[in-house]
């Protein structure tokens, strides 16, 4: 292993990522979804232990490669520090580890998982962070780029392409988006690896185990003669040139010690054979910290177990507004407004592939930028599974055609007062002409007169509240018929 072949693996992971979150047509995640399910976080709340144990395994191998290789939030601040480095070269320095700091903010992520606030581990999950820089700054200049593709295929007679719509999901989650980007750029820029080391969970987690890693970076002090030029490249801030240390806990295996060092006195070697080197002890407060933590974490992952527009070429609704409902509406397959809320890093992979625009992040405190559904742009359609097959925490399970048109999220509601039957006198019906379950059949206004205007009755047995009748619903601002969510799934 050295820093070339870790660096091309790093652009690997790092690319075919970030295109997850760009993809809207579903054929990246065909092949590469298996990338988003091998996140250290999320394999932990989905209980992937197949995953974490590999993980694991690796870090006990080679120390924290996942880190500098798979994991796409170290990769760009990697970005961020090489720009950095263009400005100034031999720009780092050791500093001492922030371990009280470190604890303190893995110890929130774990306490926020019990309680089940998942908004805060929407916040600190790097996997999430990444995502949501991604999908809301950098898609939209994708697809814009998309779309131009897609006017020039066209004036040519080709379909190669298809415009997509560009819109801003969640203006929330766009500030958090940025004020992150931004967070990560100065700290990176100026320091390296600043963020991984004093306030990602998964870096501590990680660092802990790494102290014990079988392969690590050695400092040879017979070839040694002290120039620090390994420190001033080292974007972990780990390595104490005066007293020949390393501190493995933050070493991210970049292996740039490697390549500057002019003496060849830093080798990465197996650990019985670093012998001419010392690290620096860990505080047994710091182990006992750590510990209590790691035990918290496992309870708390065994505590989560438990636009395409209307075919026929309709003319798009605008200008609805988002009606308040006094039960959100949770996915297909995510079982419970609890499930989604335990197990969801609202990394906004599912939102940015809903193909009809139904799925947008929560501004409720929470369920801060975990996804609910609304249907002013689109419906859910029985047909797509997409956001449950890329899902990688389980919060939305995968869930097969048939068992998502037997499965009620919620039921659709007639609001008489706002019907356009009522109000503007004329005929309707286009709630019960799209319905898919046939859940709501026309009746007379006046049960007197055969001949009246009708109006909808919802079957609540037959409805699965896919919302293609609140989409359809010619009412504005607001649908005469709206879905209400159920806090629990259930199969009808």
């Amino acid at each position: 292993m050295n820093s070339k072949i870790r660096r091309i693996l790093a652009v690997v992971f790092f690319t075919f990522i970030t295109l997850l979150f760009l993809d809207f047509t579903g054929t990246i995640h065909t092949w590469f979804g298996w990338m988003a399910k091998i996140q250290f976080l999320p394999a932990v709340l989905a209980l992937n232990l197949v995953v974490v144990a590999a993980l694991v395994l690796l870090t006990l191998l080679m120390g924290r490669i996942y880190c500098s290789v798979i994991c796409p939030l170290g990769v760009l601040q990697d970005i961020f520090g090489w720009l950095g480095k263009k400005a100034k070269k031999n720009r780092y320095s050791y500093s001492k580890p922030l371990n009280i700091l470190r604890y303190i903010m893995l110890g929130v992520l774990v306490i926020a998982l019990v309680a089940g606030v998942g908004s805060v581990a929407a916040l600190l999950a790097p996997y999430s962070a990444f995502g949501r820089i991604v999908s809301n700054l950098l898609s939209p200049i994708y697809l814009w780029g998309n779309n131009l593709l897609a006017m020039w295929a066209e004036s040519v007679n080709s379909y190669a392409f298809y415009s997509a719509e560009i819109w801003i999901r969640g203006g929330v989650t766009l500030i958090v988006a940025v004020v992150t980007l931004v967070v990560l750029f100065v700290l990176a820029y100026k320091n390296g690896r600043t963020y991984c080391n004093t306030i990602c969970p998964v870096g501590t987690v990680l660092g802990f185990l790494s102290r014990f890693s079988y392969l690590k970076p050695v400092i040879d002090t017979t070839k040694c003669n002290g120039c620090g030029l390994c420190a001033r490249n080292c974007k972990a801030a780990c390595i104490d040139s005066k007293n020949h240390q390393i501190d493995y806990s933050r070493c991210v295996v970049c292996l740039d010690c490697i390549d500057k060092c002019k003496q060849g006195a830093i080798k990465y070697v197996p650990r019985n054979k670093a012998t001419q080197t010392s690290e620096a002890a860990p505080s047994a407060a710091g182990r006992r910290a750590f510990l209590s933590a790691s035990a918290l974490m496992a309870t708390a992952g065994l505590a989560q177990e438990v636009k395409q527009k209307m075919d026929g070429g309709f003319a798009t609704i605008e200008d609805k507004e988002v009606p308040r409902r006094k039960t959100p509406i949770t996915p297909f397959g995510s079982l419970s407004a609890k499930n989604l809320a335990q197990h969801c890093t609202a990394c906004q992979l599912c939102v940015q592939v809903c193909p009809t625009h139904v799925l947008r992040p929560s501004g409720d405190l929470m369920k801060f930028m975990q996804p609910e559904m609304s249907y002013e742009r689109g419906y859910c359609r029985p047909e797509c599974t997409k956001c449950s097959e890329v899902c990688p925490t389980g919060a939305i399970k995968p869930i097969t055609k048939e068992a998502k048109s037997s499965t009620q999220i919620g039921h659709a509601k007639w609001h008489r007062c706002t019907c356009i039957v009522n109000t503007d006198n004329v005929k309707c019906g286009n709630c019960a002409e799209h319905c898919p379950t046939g859940a709501i059949q026309m009746v007379p206004k006046n049960p007197n007169d055969p001949k009246s205007l009708q109006i909808p009755v919802v079957n609540t047995e037959r409805c699965i509240g896919c919302g293609a009748c609140e989409y359809v619903c010619p009412s504005r601002p607001f649908s005469a018929i709206r879905v209400e969510g159920h806090e629990v799934h259930r199969e009808i």
